[in-house]
């Protein structure tokens, strides 16, 4: 006799749509005890905030946020700008445009320095005063004497031509001699000689005290005192840094005009701004903050900017 089989039905095996959509058989409802718990904790949280709440905690963020903004800007204003710093007579006069006149005066808008060659070709007002002189004493006509063959009025007319000549050739050579007419190398080379005759020691060591003296040990050697300068000081840190700066004025020019496409000016100023605050930062140390590092900060009109913290342009 065979045995037995007892088969237990199942409808669902042979469901024709089961077979047709396998993802027909899952479960797609969701979970309705979770939701309903997170939106009553949703509804809990927004009812337990006040609207009056809401706004008074608006309004402290917009004063903490408009406080925050003045408090940065006055921080800012007070350091000042590390590139250009504050305006000066100096860096005006770094700055300023040469005008029409052959012999530059005080009203020009950049007085002449003492042992600076105001004009160009390195020549000063007074050697082209002198040379036109001397040069108007060569071509003047020579006289004869008294003599019944002269005739006066070839005489006279004679040196009216020559005057008429010398106005003339005064007034084409200050042309040429102007600075105005000179490129922007005649300019640097005018700048970085007012630098030196500014801010050189041969200048500045009958001007301003000395520094402030160190603690010096007893037992330390003594050094042999320095012997006397001699020429003008061109090297030192205070003639670097003036030098420095009046390139950085007109590379910052440049770059605030054309700056949104010039990437390699924008580089060579961000490198002369630290090389600048490079050696104010050793003059400040070895100076120990005193007469030549103010009297350098004064005359650049340079800031605490200039040198403290980080400099990003």
């Amino acid at each position: 006799m065979p045995p037995r089989t007892f088969f237990q039905p199942c409808s669902r095996v042979f469901n024709v749509s089961a077979l047709q959509n396998p993802f027909a058989a899952l479960s797609v409802s969701s979970c309705h005890v979770s939701s309903r718990a997170a939106s009553s904790g949703a509804a809990k949280k927004k009812k337990s905030r006040h609207p009056y709440a809401v706004a008074q905690a608006k309004q402290r963020k917009a004063s903490n946020l408009s406080r925050r903004a003045v408090l940065k800007q006055e921080r800012i204003s007070s350091l000042g700008d590390p590139v250009v710093g504050n305006p000066t007579p100096f860096t005006q006069l770094l700055q300023a445009k040469p005008s029409d006149s052959a012999v530059p005066t005080s009203e020009d808008g950049y007085a002449p320095t003492p042992g600076v060659p105001d004009l160009n070709y390195d020549i000063s007002s007074e050697d082209f005063k002198a040379a036109l002189a001397r040069s108007k004493d060569l071509t003047t006509p020579v006289s004869a004497g008294e003599s019944s063959l002269i005739d006066p009025e070839a005489v006279a007319e004679a040196a009216r031509r020559h005057e008429e000549s010398h106005v003339t050739a005064q007034e084409a050579i200050s042309r040429i001699m102007q600075l105005n007419k000179g490129n922007n190398k005649d300019l640097s080379r005018i700048n970085i000689q007012r630098c030196i005759h500014t801010f050189g020691r041969h200048v500045t060591d009958s001007q301003l005290p000395p520094k402030p003296p160190a603690c010096v040990d007893p037992s330390a050697p003594k050094h042999p005192p320095r012997a006397p300068r001699a020429g003008p000081d061109t090297g030192s840190s205070e003639v670097q840094i003036a030098v420095l700066t009046s390139k950085i004025l007109v590379l910052a020019k440049m770059v605030e005009k054309y700056g949104h496409k010039d990437k390699h000016n924008k580089r060579n100023l961000r490198l002369l701004v630290h090389k600048r605050q490079k050696l104010l930062n050793y003059l400040r140390r070895k100076e120990r903050g005193g007469p030549r590092w103010q009297n350098v900060m004064d005359q650049l009109g340079l800031t605490t900017a200039s040198w403290k913290g980080e400099i990003s342009i």
